[in-house]
């Protein structure tokens, strides 16, 4: 599997979505209750961006429809979503957060 450097994990700020782009890929990376995730940073619903939407209890919402996705496993947890989005592998060397985008599901 391999990792590229996403962000400095000194750059993220506790839910609140950091967008970046891996290989044109969007990617939304989330440090929340004590862990760092990433997820494809684009709604399945809707063409819109995840990261500038709100993060609690492991889920960021689309700030368009509302529907909100388990940071753990992309999973929509209600309406208008119906598909997952691809959440990928995270881990931190240092202050370096590195992503893989191989899909974890």
């Amino acid at each position: 599997m391999t990792y590229v450097r996403a962000c400095g994990l000194s750059e993220l700020e506790e839910d609140t979505p950091k967008r970046v782009e891996l290989d044109g890929t969007p990617v939304s990376v989330v440090q929340t209750e004590g862990e760092v995730f990433a997820i494809h940073d684009i709604c399945s619903h809707a063409n819109v961006s995840l990261s500038e939407g709100e993060v609690e209890d492991c889920q960021i919402e689309c700030w368009l429809h509302g529907s909100s996705f388990d940071l753990r496993t992309g999973k929509p947890s209600g309406l208008p979503a119906t598909r997952p989005v691809p959440v990928y592998p995270v881990k931190i060397e240092g202050d370096d957060v590195l992503v893989s985008l191989t899909q974890e599901s």
